[in-house]
């Protein structure tokens, strides 16, 4: 059985740089495969059951959707050093991508989106992931509230540095870090004239930025995307059945499913329960492709109904 850890992700990706921070935090190997930035993505799919979202962890036939699964996985197989599953650390991953992340992307694609840096297929893409136009001059006329926002967030930080030392939770860094670090990093690589003077009244947050950006990725090589596919064909999921007794719907292991996503991206992912918890589903799926895999994804931010 396959324990090689195989990261789907493009190297652009906010979501992805949290969990290649924790690679590095926990010092792992792993190989990366280059996944486009838009849809559509044939050799991604097929493990997902159509996830489209990245980044994606593949395991032999088990496949993780969403940083916060992945995260809690890679704790479970690699715990410490840094901790990076945890109701706190978890809390951290949906403030920072659910409250954090709107201001960060509003004050980059007023940015890029009315300069024309912006190409209409990524326009499209972006419109049928989330539901809604993509509309830079409608960005445009909100950064002064979402800038003050973004303010507010990175003051948070700071004043957590200044209570605790190096890091968000005092001398070693954890997936709390890697979490909070996904915004300021985001913003400052894509529109650094725009970050800059926004983070010139947080010493202690930029001092923070250079150690969390010196830790490193770990050790990674590249893998294919055939390559990737054929490591699932070759396997066999490694995931247990388990019921959760006190699953308010009442869902069991055998039962057909379809997993959605509340937020965007919002296509149904059809599969067989195989396990589930609170925080936690893994359904079964079968592609002529990768053949059998189970596809984990959080509870958090996902529904799960009976099909």
């Amino acid at each position: 059985m396959s324990e090689e850890i195989i990261l789907h992700q493009y190297w652009q990706s906010p979501f992805t740089e949290k969990v290649r921070v924790v690679l590095g935090m926990k010092g792992l190997n792993w190989r990366s495969v280059e996944q486009p930035s838009i849809m559509p993505k044939p050799e991604l799919t097929p493990l997902t059951g159509g996830y489209r979202r990245i980044p994606v962890m593949q395991i032999g036939a088990d496949v993780y959707c969403d940083s916060q699964v992945i995260l809690a996985e890679l704790e479970c197989r690699h715990p410490g050093p840094a901790a990076a599953a945890g109701g706190l650390h978890t809390a951290v991953g949906l403030w920072a991508d659910q409250i954090f992340f709107g201001p960060s992307v509003t004050l980059i694609f007023s940015e890029l989106g009315t300069s024309g840096a912006i190409d209409e297929a990524f326009k499209k893409d972006r419109e049928a992931l989330s539901g809604r136009p993509f509309d830079p001059e409608a960005m445009q006329a909100a950064v002064p509230v979402m800038r003050e926002q973004w303010r507010a967030f990175c003051s948070f930080i700071e004043a957590q540095l200044e209570s605790h030392g190096d890091y968000l939770h005092g001398d070693e860094p954890s997936a709390s870090d890697a979490h909070a670090y996904m915004n300021p990093w985001f913003v400052s690589k894509f529109v650094p004239g725009v970050a800059a003077p926004l983070l010139e009244e947080f010493p202690r947050l930029r001092g923070w930025m250079a150690r969390i950006g010196a830790i490193g990725y770990g050790t990674h090589s590249e893998m294919s995307r055939s390559d990737a596919m054929a490591v699932a064909k070759a396997a066999q999921p490694a995931t247990a059945e388990a019921q959760d007794p006190n699953d308010p719907a009442g869902l069991a292991p055998g039962q057909a499913v379809a997993v959605v996503a509340i937020d965007y991206g919002r296509d149904p992912i059809d599969g067989v329960l195989v396990a589930s918890s609170a925080q936690h589903v893994a359904i079964r799926r079968n592609d002529p492709e990768v053949g059998e895999v189970v596809v984990h994804f959080p509870r958090a931010g996902f529904t799960v109904t009976a099909r």
